[in-house]
């Protein structure tokens, strides 16, 4: 099997006839991290939301695909199925569905008619992958997120995508909200996934997540698009000095887009 890819190309994308993506683009491929910075409204969580297809978000132009195939042509189901994971800002909760009952069914919902995980494989790997984040296996019987605390919400995501093992990820602020412990554990599961066969997309504020996952690539998002890349020391920069260096040098108006 080939090395994953997505790749985004002159993306453009309005919510309620504002644009909000003005021409982003990126190649993700396996093997890699990228990490998008940037300041609050220039649309990095509006990227997440589209790529995966939330309807609230009109796509006016460009292009995507995971693995060369057109993503824009899939129903959200469909891009999951093809290997695109989304870990959301805001998890939601759902009631009368044990996390390990949600858990499985999304495993088998990859696999073919017959080819079904099986209950002790099932279990096995998840007290494995539950045991790396340090959670309780209390959580297994719980209800999907519901009463979890911020941090709780937070390695549940991470346990999904140790579970379920997609080829490319796309991390939407996973470092919100985590005391420092917190943030060791989340980024030990998610280096533990890193190989040939994943790739990842991780939008963050903060560099301190990248102390402890570090990026192949990291890239400033403003107004809509991606301004400049680099490598980790950009991150540390950003941290250090913030981005009006930035917005100097590119001669960029202090503005936003008015969405995440």
């Amino acid at each position: 099997m080939t090395r994953p890819s997505l790749k985004v190309e002159d993306l453009r994308v309005s919510i309620e006839g504002k644009e909000i993506l003005k021409g982003f683009g990126i190649e993700v491929k396996g093997g890699e991290i990228h990490a998008i910075m940037g300041p609050n409204g220039t649309g990095k969580s509006t990227l997440a939301s589209a790529l995966m297809g939330h309807p609230k978000f009109e796509v006016t132009e460009g292009k995507a695909s995971i693995d060369g195939e057109d993503l824009f042509e899939m129903e959200v189901d469909e891009r999951a199925r093809a290997g695109l994971f989304l870990a959301m800002q805001y998890p939601s909760e759902i009631s009368g569905v044990t996390n390990a009952d949600f858990i499985r069914s999304a495993i088998n919902a990859n696999r073919e008619e017959g080819d079904e995980i099986s209950l002790m494989k099932f279990i096995r790997k998840m007290d494995e992958k539950m045991g790396t984040l340090e959670m309780d296996d209390s959580f297994q019987h719980r209800y999907l997120n519901e009463g979890f605390s911020g941090g709780e919400k937070k390695r549940n995501e991470i346990l999904q995508l140790m579970m379920l093992q997609p080829r490319i990820a796309i991390l939407d602020e996973i470092d919100s909200g985590l005391d420092i412990d917190a943030l060791k554990v989340v980024s030990k599961g998610i280096n533990e996934m890193r190989s040939d066969d994943f790739g990842c997309l991780i939008i963050t504020h903060y560099q301190r997540l990248l102390n402890y996952i570090k990026p192949d690539f990291v890239h400033v998002m403003m107004q809509g698009r991606i301004v400049k890349s680099g490598g980790p020391e950009l991150a540390e920069r950003l941290e250090a000095e913030g981005y009006d260096w930035i917005k100097e040098e590119l001669g960029i108006e202090d503005e936003t887009v008015g969405q995440e």
